[in-house]
């Protein structure tokens, strides 16, 4: 009886976790390990660049929808904001960024999506946690923070990038066009996701309409979160959610069709 390889002899969630590892250590290495500080800019120069547009911005508006500081509420808008579009973002590209090492096959697209996003939620965790620390801190505010309710904004941004950023991971690939589209048609999710208004505060119809924009949701979560008297009624954990897994499955089962093809083009 010929011999088992240890390869062979290894789950497959071993092999799986080590080549998301190693994975992650190599995007460390090559997009961060050429600076001074290494990865610790990852997460510090989006926190320092968050906090600075945050200060700017108190600045010229004073007052605040919610809370005494403008500067917190405008973060706690941006922040989970800046989360989904790193992660779905970074995910799109995944293909690409790892496009020499799918040849292996030990790598597959699928521990390439796994790494970006493990690597990508793990930075923006941090940045969320120094830039609120360093407002709350900085500012000497009294704030009541619900963890349960900042994480699970956490984690719709998260699911919903993750989807968002499969199913574009496809796209981009397969139509190149698409990709400009994309950055096109998006560039206004900065102005209609709530960062510098409440939602209550937007008049029928367009209330009615902007409901339909996920983010809203993911940061009247965070909102609710961190100031104890915003109620967020109109917030839908169901609907981010759902919205999240039809793209990640979408995304998943072209990918699983068509990788080969795309990593040919």
């Amino acid at each position: 009886m010929p011999p088992v390889s240890s390869n062979a002899q290894r789950p497959r969630s071993f092999r799986l976790s080590r080549t998301v590892l190693a994975l992650m250590l190599r995007e460390m290495s090559t997009t961060y390990g050429r600076t001074p500080f290494g990865y610790l800019w990852a997460i510090l120069e989006p926190a320092a660049g968050i906090l600075l547009l945050t200060l700017v911005f108190s600045l010229a508006l004073r007052s605040a929808p919610l809370g005494p500081s403008f500067a917190l509420f405008y973060a706690t808008g941006l922040l989970p904001f800046m989360a989904y579009i790193d992660i779905s973002g970074k995910i799109a590209q995944a293909l690409r960024f790892s496009l020499p090492l799918l040849a292996f096959p030990a790598v597959t697209y699928v521990d390439a999506i796994l790494a970006r996003l493990a690597l990508n939620t793990l930075t923006q965790i941090m940045v969320i946690s120094v830039v609120i620390s360093a407002l709350v801190l900085g500012l000497q505010l009294d704030v009541l923070i619900d963890y349960p309710a900042t994480i699970l904004a956490i984690v719709m941004a998260l699911m919903l990038g993750f989807g968002v950023g499969v199913l574009n991971c496809y796209l981009f690939e397969a139509s190149p066009i698409w990709g400009r589209i994309w950055r096109i048609a998006t560039r206004p999710l900065f102005f209609i996701s709530t960062i510098f208004y409440l939602f209550q505060t937007v008049p029928e119809p367009y209330r009615s309409y902007l409901w339909f924009n996920p983010l809203i949701h993911i940061v009247g979560q965070f909102r609710k979160g961190i100031y104890q008297t915003y109620q967020g009624d109109y917030v839908s954990v169901y609907y981010v959610m759902g919205l999240s897994l039809v793209s990640a499955l979408m995304g998943l089962l072209l990918l699983r069709k068509h990788h080969r093809n795309l990593m040919l083009m």
